[in-house]
């Protein structure tokens, strides 16, 4: 058994760690770890007092630095790293995070919801805790009743102190009873392996071009105050910024209620509205409610001394699938470049002429949005190689299901849009033109229908924006179906499968692609093509709304973040699978392209960019194509290929 050695600790900074993350937030003159409660295997937790001058027992600081001892924490990173502020080096390969280990299994990553979940008695986050957090770890406002000072020390509430030193040691009793319940799951070496490269891709960060970003905040503050000033003498409205004065003086003018003046409402008023003043009101409406510079503001919030950003990427972030997910910049949603003078418009950006900028470009706001990839950017002599996979899912789920003319499509010309419209209209290949109807509507069959969608899922996708009625929405549905019989047979039999393994507390094999259902009293397991497995804890059948058998399982509510039952059906079963896959792909080929020498600093969706040397980018770029290409041991048959190009500075090619 191994020697296991639980760490949790409270520190102060100045810097708010929620809009600059934990590697800005130690980087503050003022960061200090304030205590460290620790317990080694099963024995009592006990704290250290470092803010009254204790010490770290010999005892602790040898396990540190033995290989021999697991580090475990929940968020182990930031333990990892404010250790080393203060000497301990510790490499990555030694630290094991709970949250992590939670998120394998099915669990939600924050210690106060995973605590929540598996119902761990007086553990885990609570007000209280937060409450004391705020008082003893974040800056406070000088006042006269506190003497004007700017934080609190422990000899200012020695009753609140010992709380915040109580409430630490049951931090380190919550993880430790995570690791103790979740023993019997088993992460596995290329989950492990998968974990430490994405903690030495935060590490390494991503260059910030802090001028840009500085400029484009700074140009956007130009453009509203011109827009609220245009809004001023067309409406008389005494607050350009608040939306209720606006709609109230909509409502008048349009004599209509109007819901709202959400961002997503504003198109449909302004096709609504006649030519004149409230149609000018609604598009300048429409300006100012870009948030176009939330992503700037961001950069700046969280760029360290070194120029870069940190911590942009959280391992398992989507629990359900095994993605990372978006932190701080949130990489995961950037708006697409359509811009064809790109590195012009973003050379004026950057210039700070707002001016030129408004004389060029007709919408500065949507320029700014449009920009924000580009305020990521390589370091000197150096240049960005960028690669991602093509169509990866559609790629998957032909594979999976075993969809044979699809696999072929991928394995030829790959134009799967064409290909998808010839087989539903029963047409040759080369009578779908790029740009014609028959073209878009194979696109968005492909895009809405691969997992179980219908009518719904189609005008969700725009088919209604396209000029579609019901009755051809209903025609692409049936045709797409028909023409992929193999991946309607897919979503049957997964759906199949896991109600059956839940029923009978047995193995039960897929006879798709090595997927594997196993159900013990608590979780649902299914094992991917990987050997990695997806969790639903407390899975059940019910009768659903329609009457018949249905799987439900415990997880995170999408809309009210809060854990409870979730029903699933074979369509999102396959969008679980088909998405965990491709993930799992990306993992490999990271894996891959590390061992190769490459410094990955980014990576969106399907796609990786890495820092390589200018004078053999070209080079460089082909071979890191090659690899994401090559055919993985565990996906023999799948056809791979990727797709890229070198840039300065990051877009969207």
């Amino acid at each position: 058994m191994s020697n296991k050695l639980h760490v949790d600790i409270e520190t102060y900074s100045s810097i708010d760690i929620a809009s600059g993350g934990a590697y800005k937030y130690m980087e503050s003159v003022d960061f200090e770890i304030l205590m460290v409660a620790f317990a080694f295997n099963h024995e009592p937790v006990e704290i250290v007092d470092l803010a009254q001058g204790e010490q770290l027992p010999q005892r602790f600081i040898e396990a540190m630095y033995d290989p021999s001892f697991e580090k475990h924490a929940h968020n182990a990173v930031f333990e990892r790293q404010a250790f080393k502020k203060i000497g301990f080096d510790i490499p990555i390969e030694q630290w094991h995070c709970s949250a992590i280990k939670a998120a394998f299994c099915g669990l939600p990553l924050s210690l106060e919801m995973v605590s929540k979940a598996m119902q761990l008695e007086d553990k885990g986050k609570s007000a209280t805790g937060k409450a004391l957090i705020r008082y003893f770890s974040c800056p406070i406002k000088p006042t006269k009743a506190n003497g004007m000072r700017e934080r609190n020390f422990p000899h200012h509430n020695l009753e609140k102190w010992e709380e915040f030193k109580a409430y630490c040691m049951q931090d380190v009793e919550a993880e430790r009873e995570i690791d103790t319940r979740l023993l019997r799951y088993k992460i596995p070496t290329f989950e492990r392996l998968t974990y430490d490269l994405d903690q030495r891709i935060n590490d390494r960060g991503i260059l910030i071009d802090m001028e840009m970003a500085t400029s484009a905040i700074k140009i956007n503050k130009y453009f509203a105050e011109d827009v609220f000033n245009q809004l001023r003498k067309l409406t008389n409205v005494d607050n350009q910024n608040s939306a209720a004065q606006l709609k109230t003086w909509l409502e008048d003018s349009m004599d209509k209620d109007i819901k709202s003046l959400a961002k997503d409402t504003i198109p449909a008023l302004i096709e609504e509205a006649w030519p004149g003043v409230v149609k000018d009101v609604l598009e300048l409406r429409k300006k100012a409610s870009r948030t176009s510079i939330k992503k700037y503001v961001a950069m700046q919030n969280c760029v360290c001394y070194d120029g870069r950003a940190h911590g942009l990427f959280q391992f398992y972030g989507a629990n359900r699938t095994g993605r990372w997910a978006g932190r701080l910049i949130q990489l995961q949603n950037l708006r697409r470049n359509y811009i064809t003078d790109i590195a012009e418009a973003r050379a004026i950006i950057k210039s700070g002429d707002y001016d030129l900028a408004t004389m060029l470009y007709d919408d500065v706001a949507d320029l700014l949005s449009q920009l924000i990839r580009t305020a990521f950017v390589a370091r000197e002599n150096y240049t960005f190689a960028v690669a991602d996979f093509s169509a990866i899912e559609a790629r998957v789920i032909a594979w999976l299901a075993k969809e044979t003319w699809r696999i072929d499509v991928f394995n030829t010309h790959g134009k799967i849009y064409e290909a998808s419209a010839a087989m539903m209209f029963n047409l040759p290949i080369e009578a779908i033109t790029k740009g014609s109807d028959l073209r878009q509507k194979g696109k968005i069959a492909e895009l809405a229908l691969g997992y179980g969608g219908a009518l719904g899922a189609l005008k969700k996708m725009g088919g209604e924006d396209m000029g579609l009625t019901e009755p051809e929405m209903t025609t692409i549905v049936k045709k797409w179906r028909k023409a992929n019989p193999a991946i309607v047979k897919f979503w049957r039999n997964v759906e199949e499968c896991a109600i059956q393994a839940v029923r009978t507390k047995k193995k039960v094999y897929s006879q798709f692609k090595n997927l594997i259902f196993e159900c013990n009293e608590e979780v649902l397991t299914l094992q991917l093509p990987s050997g990695r497995k997806l969790f639903y804890q407390s899975p059940s059948i019910i009768k659903n709304r329609f009457g018949s058998e249905s799987l439900r399982y415990k997880g995170m509510d999408q809309v009210t973040k809060q854990w409870t039952y979730v029903e699933t059906y074979g369509g999102k079963l396959t969008e679980n699978i088909v998405q965990a896959v491709a993930r799992d792909l990306l993992a490999y080929s990271m894996l891959e392209i590390d061992k190769n020498g490459f410094e990955i600093v980014m990576h969106v969706h399907d796609e990786v960019v890495c820092e390589v040397q200018e004078n053999n980018a070209k080079e460089e770029l082909d071979k890191l194509c090659e690899i994401m290409g090559q055919e993985v041991p565990w996906a023999l048959g799948l056809p791979l290929g990727a797709d890229g190009y070198t840039t300065k500075f990051y877009k969207k090619d």
